[in-house]
Formats: structure tokens, C-alpha cells, sequence
């Protein structure tokens, strides 16, 4: 009900009452009893009237029950916060586009998941598509600054203004070989030694010729292979040396490790440890529910091989990176609340719930009690066997120090992660957010060629000898020198101004 709607019916609530005692008691009396009668009126009006319901979009594969728990969530919030919830999820590889047609509609909501990969935070936060909420968070979003790490809510603000809510999670990226430890088993291997993309190769050949029938290295289009660079904008090639000391930005395509990383992944290609589709393949996962490959690239978080082996067999992990904090990472999740939002205060109450408070916390992940899970004691829990209807992307969906332990867990996984977190290094470019607008069309040309190279060349379906040079000549060809430009500039004036 509209802010309005909800005038006029207190008025007419105070109208009527007023009417019926002037009525009943006469007019030599009215002005004494007419007071409490006014009073009476808005307190009837309060207690009948509906709470704010809350339109909430969010990514991941749509699940059956996502409004029968939405049901129990609303009960409980509107008894908190007087706020009723309906949410919307929206499949991963379509958020982004329908959530842009959305916004730019101007279709109503209020709050929505972005992120560095996914509807992008920075872009839209410029676009104006997000409520500024730096001055909503002191007074009604206490809880998130007291709960965050500072460098989330540091590390996610545009030109100084705060625009969403990260999650609360792990702040580093460190990225990982995982490993599907049933072959290692089977075989008496071990990852002892692997770091580099190099160091891979024996247990690649080793499997290739053990099990014929398994994919050495999955790898799919999304696949880029470590490199110690901090990019300006992800999967483009513009990027400065984690160890820098000048802060300048090249072009990592000319860069002698990713010249080193392609040839190896070309090599790895060419030997048929990698997918003959992996360029153009959309996702793993139907690669890893079968259990049909040997190793691949991820990035970790404390304990995520207890995480990655509730696939139905166990996954090991073992680095192949230091862990950094980039602003990608701390954008990684975040929750945002609509400049259309016409109850942005309430949004920041649900929000400021959504990251305190364990109970509603857990029924938005894990859903309804002994229907989508069970209690093991008061902080574990696990999954019914035969929940097939509520199975939610914990990261996406606020603090998840806040969730369930699993039974594989230790007791003090949270506590691991806070030391995780304190542990990371910053990366040079954390907090430099580019503002694109100078170089719109010339950026949009350069996706384009993107687009025919970078799948091809980072998944080493094509010779790098041949396609790099192509590569790095289309990319000059469509601007690049002048984006870097642009970049170098404002890199430099955003130094000049955070020494």
C-alpha cells in the first residue's frame, strides 16, 4: 500500500471516530472527549496497517520454494521490522542483461544483488541505478559497520559514496589447483610441488594415460590463468604488476607471463588434457557432478574443500597464488537497494537485519527447519536428502559468518576466516575504481575484440605464436592506447589524492 493510501485511511480511520462520538455524546462535550477519540483512531490505524512489502532480485538458479520460504521470512520480519519479503531469483547467466532492461524500465524494487561480475556495481552505481546509502548506514545499518571488516565498505565505494552492501565473507582472493581426490587415491598421487601452471604438467600426463576416459584439466570459457597482475577492469587486458612501485599500466597480453601461460595452456590443449570445447563452454557443472575430471582452477576460502566435496566425493585443494585483496574480491557479493526504491529506509532495516541476525540469516539460506534441513545441534546443520526444491548460493546472500556450520566444519571456521581476511595483502589497485565515461565507445569496440580472442587464446584452443600478435594488433587497432591513456590519468590523480 502506497505511502497515500495509508494517509487517507488514517484520516478516514480519524474522521469516523470522530464522528461517532460527537454523535453520541453531544456537543457541550466533544472538545474533552474528542482527544482521546483522535488518539484511539491512530492507534487502530497503526495496528491494521499492512507492512512494507520489499522487492528483492537476486542471482542464481531459480528454486521451487523460494516463496513458500519467503512466507516464513515475512512472518518473522514483519514482526521485527513491519517489512514483508518477495523475492525474485533470476538464473546466473541472465542476471546481468534482464536486470539492466529492468532497471532501466524503472520496474519496481527495492533491493538487488550486483557484484564486479554480475550487473555491474561500479558501472551502475554511476548509471545512478543504485540509492546512495553512506548516510543510511550510521542510522539504519549500525549493525554492517560494526559487523564488516572496514575494508569491505572502504573498498566498494564509488567516488567516495557508499552504494551497497558487500557480504560479509572472505576478503582475500587466493586462487587454487582443486583436485578430485578419489583419482589421486586411486592412483597414489600426490600434489606435493604444484604452484605453477608448469608444475601441473607430470599429473596431467599421469592421469591422461591412467583414465582415458576423464578430463585432466576442466576448463571452461570463463577459464583466465593466474598471472600476478591487478587488472583495471576484469578479463580486459589492462593491468599493473602486483609488485609494482611506478603503478603503470600495461597490457598484459605483452606481458612475458601471460606470453608463458598461453603457450603452456596451448601445449596442455594440444595434448588433450583440456575439454576440445572448452572456449566455448558455458559452465562445469555437469563435468563435476559426474566426478569425470582430474583437476582445475578455483579460488579458495578457509575450509572450501569441505564446501566443494558435498558434490558426492571429496576435492583437495593446494595454492597457486598468495592471497590479495582486489577490488573485485571485495565487490565479489553485495546487495544494493534501488534509486527507485520507495521505502529505501526500510530496505536498509532488512538489510542491516539480513547481515545480524542468525535466525533470518539461516531461513533465507537453508530455508524451513526439518522441511529443507535439520538441526545437528544449535549452530549445525545439514541438508534433507530429499530437498530438491531449496538450495541457495550462500555468498550471494549476506553475511555468511552468520550461516550454519556444516558437520564436516570446525568449530571455529569463522574465526579462521577473520584471520583469512586480516592476513590479505591489498593489491595496488584496491580502492580505484575507473570511471569509463571518457572512453565509452572506444571501451565498447575494445570488448568486441575481446570477445573473438580471449576465450580462444586464455584457454589455448589457438597457437598464442599466431593469435597473440593478431590479438594485440586488433586491440590497438580499436583504442586501446587511448583507454590505457585515460586510465593512466585518472589512476594517477586518484594517487596523487589517497598517498
Amino acid at each position: 500500500m502506497g505511502k497515500t493510501k495509508r494517509t487517507w485511511l488514517s484520516l478516514l480511520v480519524l474522521i469516523v471516530s470522530v464522528a461517532l462520538i460527537v454523535s453520541a455524546c453531544g456537543s457541550d462535550n466533544g472538545d474533552k472527549n474528542n482527544s482521546g477519540s483522535k488518539n484511539e483512531g491512530k492507534n487502530e490505524s497503526a495496528n491494521s496497517e499492512k507492512p512494507v512489502e520489499l522487492i528483492w532480485y537476486t542471482i542464481g538458479t531459480p528454486q521451487k520454494d523460494v516463496d513458500r520460504v519467503m512466507e516464513a521470512v515475512s512472518k518473522y520480519t514483519k514482526e521485527k521490522i513491519g517489512v514483508t519479503v518477495k523475492m525474485t531469483m533470476i538464473d546466473w547467466g541472465d542476471y546481468t542483461q534482464k536486470m539492466q532492461v529492468m532497471t532501466a524500465s524503472g520496474e519496481p524494487m527495492d533491493i538487488m544483488f550486483t557484484s564486479s561480475w554480475a550487473f555491474n556495481y561500479v558501472q551502475n552505481a554511476r548509471k545512478g541505478a543504485f540509492y546512495d546509502i553512506t548516510d543510511l548506514l550510521p542510522e539504519h545499518g549500525k549493525g554492517i559497520i560494526d559487523t564488516l571488516d572496514p575494508a569491505f565498505l572502504e573498498g566498494s565505494k564509488v567516488d567516495g559514496r557508499n552504494y551497497g552492501v558487500p557480504a560479509n565473507k572472505e576478503l582475500p582472493a587466493q586462487e587454487v589447483w582443486r583436485f578430485n581426490k578419489d583419482l589421486l587415491d586411486k592412483h597414489n598421487l600426490s600434489f606435493d610441488g604444484v604452484y605453477t601452471l608448469e608444475s601441473l604438467e607430470p599429473l596431467l600426463k599421469q592421469i591422461k594415460e591412467l583414465e582415458p576416459e576423464i578430463i585432466p584439466f576442466a576448463a571452461d570459457k570463463s577459464f583466465g590463468p593466474y598471472i600476478p597482475y591487478d587488472y583495471v577492469i576484469e578479463a580486459l587486458p589492462f593491468a599493473v604488476p602486483l609488485n609494482t612501485t611506478d603503478y603503470k599500466i600495461v597490457n598484459v597480453l605483452e606481458s612475458e607471463e601471460m606470453k608463458q601461460a598461453l603457450t603452456t595452456m596451448h601445449k596442455y590443449y594440444k595434448a588433450g588434457y583440456l575439454p576440445t570445447e572448452a572456449a566455448t563452454l558455458d559452465s562445469l557443472t555437469d563435468i563435476q557432478t559426474t566426478g569425470k575430471w582430474f583437476a582445475d582452477k578455483a579460488t579458495t576460502q578457509p575450509f572450501a574443500d569441505n564446501l566443494w566435496s558435498q558434490k558426492g566425493y571429496p576435492v583437495v585443494s593446494t595454492p597457486q597464488s598468495e592471497p590479495y585483496v582486489f577490488n573485485w574480491s571485495v565487490m565479489g557479493s553485495m546487495q544494493a537497494i534501488s534509486a527507485n526504491s520507495e521505502y529505501p529506509e526500510k530496505a536498509m532495516e532488512f538489510l542491516n537485519l539480513l547481515n545480524t541476525d542468525p535466525v533470518l540469516r539461516n531461513m533465507i539460506d537453508s530455508g524451513i527447519e526439518d522441511v529443507h534441513y535439520k538441526k545437528v545441534s544449535d549452530n549445525v546443520m545439514e541438508n534433507l536428502p530429499d530437498n530438491k526444491n531449496y538450495d541457495m548460493p550462500t555468498f550471494s546472500l549476506g553475511n555468511i559468518m552468520l550461516t550454519y556450520l556444516n558437520p564436516s566444519d570446525p568449530e571455529d571456521k569463522w574465526e579462521v576466516f577473520k584471520e583469512f581476511n586480516a592476513a590479505g595483502k591489498p593489491a595496488p589497485l584496491l580502492g580505484f575504481n575507473f570511471d569509463a565515461t571518457p572512453v565509452a565507445t572506444e571501451l565498447a569496440t575494445l570488448s568486441n575484440v575481446k570477445e573473438e580472442f580471449w576465450t580462444a587464446l586464455m584457454t589455448g584452443t589457438v597457437n598464442p605464436e599466431e593469435y597473440l600478435p593478431k590479438a594485440i594488433e586488433k586491440f590497438k587497432a580499436a583504442g586501446f592506447d587511448k583507454v590505457m591513456a585515460e586510465m593512466q590519468k585518472q589512476l594517477d590523480e586518484w594517487l596523487a589524492n589517497n598517498q
